[in-house]
This record gives C-alpha cells, sequence and structure tokens, in this order.
C-alpha cells in the first residue's frame, strides 16, 4: 500500500467511524432546525411599551421656558458692536510720495544678494563641485588651483553626517589658502551636477530662472564639464569646445598660472 493509497482511498469508500460521524452531525442539525421560534406574548409588548420614557405636555412646557428664544425688546437691548476708528489709526510722519527708484534699488539689492548666494556672482564665476570622500590628493590640487583662480569649491553635504567631522576635514583640507567652500546640496541641483569632480562656468550676467529644483541657469550662461581632471584642462577643455567663453577661460588660466588678478 502505497502513501496515495492512505490518502484517496477513505474518499471512495468512507469508513464507519466516518458514516457514524455523519449520521451523529445530521441528527444534531436536524434537532437544530426543529426548534420553534421565540413567541411574543401581549405581556411581552406591554412590558416594552411601559420601558418607553413618556413626555408630557408639562416636560415641553418646561424645556420651552427654560430653553426661550430671547423676545424683540431683548433683541434691540443687546449692544451693538462698535465700528473701528480708522481716524485713530497712527499716520505716517510725512505725506511725501513713495519713491518707486528707491524700492527698485533696494529690490535690486536684495536680488543681487539672493544670486551671489545661489552661485550668481557679479561677474564671470568658476564653481568647482566636489565631495570630501575623493582621494586626498585629488582634493589637495583641486583646493589650491581654486585657490589660485580664485574659484568657489560646492560640497553636496556633511562628511558622514557631521557637521563637526566636515569643519575638521575642510579645514584641513584648507590649510592656510584662501578659498570659499560652500555647503549647497540645491547648487547640484541648479546646474545638474550628477558626478564629481564637476567644473562649472557661469558667464557674467547670467541670471536665476525658476525651475523644479527652485531656481537654474540658463543653458547658454554657462558651461559644464566633468571628469578626474585639474582645473586648468577643465578650462582648457571648456575653452575648446565653446570659443565665445575663451576670453572669460583666458582669465581664470592666467590666474592659475599666477599671471592675473
Amino acid at each position: 500500500m502505497s502513501a496515495s493509497d492512505l490518502f484517496i482511498r477513505p474518499l471512495n469508500r468512507p469508513s464507519l467511524a466516518l458514516t457514524a460521524l455523519l449520521l451523529s452531525s445530521a441528527v444534531s442539525i436536524g434537532t437544530a432546525w426543529a426548534q420553534p421560534a421565540p413567541v411574543i406574548t401581549e405581556a411581552d409588548i406591554e412590558r416594552a411599551r411601559r420601558e418607553q420614557p413618556h413626555i408630557t405636555d408639562e416636560d415641553m412646557a418646561r424645556a420651552r421656558q427654560k430653553y426661550r428664544a430671547p423676545s424683540e425688546a431683548e433683541l434691540n437691548a443687546a449692544p451693538v458692536p462698535a465700528q473701528p476708528n480708522i481716524d485713530a489709526l497712527p499716520q505716517p510722519k510725512t505725506n511725501a510720495p513713495i519713491d518707486l527708484e528707491a524700492l527698485a534699488k533696494g529690490y535690486s539689492a536684495q536680488s543681487d544678494a539672493m544670486a551671489q548666494a545661489q552661485g550668481f556672482a557679479t561677474g564671470p564665476g568658476l564653481f568647482v563641485f566636489i565631495s570630501l570622500s575623493m582621494p586626498q590628493a585629488t582634493l589637495q590640487r583641486l583646493v589650491d588651483q581654486a585657490a589660485r583662480a580664485q574659484a568657489s569649491i560646492f560640497i553636496r553635504g556633511f562628511a558622514g553626517g557631521s557637521l563637526r567631522a566636515t569643519v575638521a576635514q575642510v579645514q584641513g583640507l584648507i590649510g592656510q589658502r584662501q578659498v570659499a567652500i560652500q555647503i549647497d546640496p540645491q547648487a547640484f541641483d541648479r546646474f545638474t551636477i550628477e558626478r564629481v569632480p564637476s567644473f562649472v562656468l557661469v558667464r557674467d550676467g547670467t541670471r536665476p530662472v525658476s525651475c523644479a529644483s527652485g531656481t537654474c541657469a540658463l543653458p547658454e550662461g554657462f558651461l559644464r564639464t566633468t571628469g578626474d581632471v585639474s582645473l586648468d584642462y577643465a578650462l582648457e577643455h571648456m575653452q575648446r569646445r565653446a570659443p565665445q567663453f575663451a576670453k572669460v577661460v583666458d582669465g581664470f588660466l592666467r590666474r592659475i598660472k599666477g599671471q592675473g588678478n
């Protein structure tokens, strides 16, 4: 006898014990079906009627007296809220007309400050995007060239999520050099930086425009190149690729070589 025989045979020919169990269940079910439905008598209906609350006319009169609506005389006697006195508000000391030119200059100055904070400074800008996880030799070379070219360095975030560790690593990287390093993840989105190191050259007069990441630079306003190369090599590559930027590139190359301010 196989294992499958043990499984199939009881289904094809029930045993006496199984038959007795089925008959017993059928008797139990038949007994349950045969039980009569409960009968509701007049006494049950009368008892349920007595348990229901009975609201009389006196109850309704007391409720109207307790929660009565105000009369017309009471409504007329209610105080009316005073209207604000506009003449009592502080008045300006002078009636001079608004200086629209001053407002425009103030807005322009604020816009320039915001643009500078977003990487759009007055004059051409050179930005180097790095990660502190890059090899130290590469970082030291880029920081040295960025200091001489007066370029700004951008990193996306904190090293290991720690501000203290980031500051210590940046200080050790800069040393005595005069170079600006900014932690600005939005700058990576602004110029669509997907790999590091990346180099961005922004043309003079480029202004930010609205985009999905907040603000972006117009495509014709900047150049971008990516690769594990030196800053001077990246600039020379930009100069060959976009001759219209040649004069701007030449100015940064002269700084790197110590031939200009």
